[in-house]
């Protein structure tokens, strides 16, 4: 990967302080995520909840998320990565806040599904932006960096379902264990937020090496889509329908373990729930290790080729899960699927912001495609395992998991791109 030679401007302190303060966001917005999930437990007995009245609230954040996603790309091309993550940053947290506090002393369900639609609608604005950022960071590092943010959301979300437990075993009342962690991530938050920079000083610097290096002015960009009819019609560019099914058979590769990988360990191979809940650990594991040594792959050998094999790994891991009956070689799936499940959505976002022009507007597609797999999956796994048993409804998984190796060439790295020295 390219980047732009650093500038009295864009100098290497700065570019690696913002990379810093996007580790932090990042890893914030697990935190919050991962809170909320521990407790979701004492979240079913405060409002007297059967599952089906625990996925209905669930909802509450999906449904959020994709009105979130649909207004990010317009709220960043007119205010800014910078000025989006500052204000998602405040008000969700104080949101999920106010969820808990509509549960633990309202006990009201429509007040808590109100604050849980509110959080999911600016985390996932919020999760635009910072993939927008991180893509200008990338660019200006010369390095990629995409898969270690999303591993620190990852940590990010192991530390909130830590704090989660911590606090159900401290027998915290929701309202202030959650009014304690809002306070604290709003801190974090607008500390970190100072440290970022605008994702239009990478091209801005760019332009003048350039310009520098002609001996004349700055040579003219094509203009950046300014109205929401220019930026909803990135929606008919193939490249975008094609990055999103990558993301998308990505993420439900990821969400589907998330959601079923335990219940199937149990329901499918007869394990016990220990067990069960072992084997997600083990992915969840092997997804991480996946993201943090990918980077240095993907820099070595290209996007391209990385996701085609990444994602033969997830389906050989996948079939390994469905239809070995072997306890050890079932682990081996589970490991293979979750390196091969790792890097689809880091990518998938970095090819979304490879234009400047067009990255959160893209970005903002891409995002939403890929998130229909965390409002369809498990509903979908869920209905078919019931008629079909829940180790053959992971095939449904297998088929997207080739659709995204299919879809994986239209993250190829612009061919434009020029060397230039790196930064970090």
């Amino acid at each position: 990967m390219s980047a732009p030679v650093p500038t009295a401007s864009l100098t290497r302190a700065r570019v690696v302080s913002w990379r810093n303060a996007l580790f932090v966001v990042f890893a914030l917005c697990g935190v919050g995520l991962g809170s909320w999930a521990a407790r979701i437990p004492a979240v079913s007995d405060l409002l007297s909840l059967d599952p089906g009245g625990v996925g209905l609230l669930l909802f509450g954040i999906a449904l959020g998320s994709i009105v979130g996603l649909l207004a990010a790309g317009h709220l960043v091309a007119t205010f800014g990565t910078k000025a989006v993550m500052r204000v998602t940053l405040l008000i969700g947290p104080l949101a999920l806040a106010s969820g808990a506090f509509a549960t633990a002393v309202l006990h009201s369900f429509p007040l808590a599904f109100a604050g849980l639609a509110v959080f999911g609608m600016t985390m996932s604005t919020c999760d635009v932006s910072m993939n927008v950022s991180g893509a200008a960071n990338e660019r200006a590092l010369g390095r990629t960096i995409m898969p270690i943010y999303h591993a620190f959301f990852s940590f990010g979300t192991m530390a909130g379902a830590g704090l989660g437990a911590l606090a159900e075993g401290l027998d915290i009342p929701l309202q202030l264990h959650f009014l304690a962690l809002a306070i604290a991530m709003v801190i974090a938050a607008m500390v970190s937020v100072g440290f970022l920079l605008p994702e239009s000083i990478v091209e801005d610097s760019a332009a003048r090496d350039r310009a520098a290096a002609a001996g004349h002015g700055v040579a003219p960009e094509a203009p950046e889509p300014t109205t929401w009819r220019e930026r909803l019609g990135i929606w008919r560019d193939p490249r975008t329908i094609m990055i999103g099914l990558l993301v998308l058979g990505m993420a439900f590769a990821e969400g589907s373990a998330n959601d079923w990988l335990s219940y199937a360990m149990v329901q499918g191979h007869g394990t016990d729930e220990t067990t069960g809940a072992v084997v997600f650990g083990i992915f969840v594991t092997a997804m991480t290790i996946g993201r943090l040594a990918g980077v240095k792959v993907l820099d070595r050998f290209g996007r391209v080729p990385v996701l085609m094999v990444t994602s033969a790994l997830a389906a050989v891991g996948l079939i390994l899960v469905i239809a070995v009956p072997v306890l050890w070689v079932s682990y081996l799936g589970v490991v293979l699927w979750g390196l091969g499940a790792s890097l689809g959505f880091p990518v998938g976002m970095s090819a979304a912001a490879d234009d400047p022009r067009t990255a959160a507007a893209r970005v903002s597609a891409v995002a939403t495609i890929g998130y229909c797999s965390f409002l369809i999956g498990p509903p979908a796994i869920g209905f078919l395992g019931d008629r079909f048993g829940i180790l053959n409804a992971l095939l449904v998984v297998l088929v997207l998991v080739a659709v995204a190796g299919f879809a994986s060439r239209s993250a190829r790295e612009p061919e434009h791109a020029e060397a230039h020295a790196e930064v970090a």
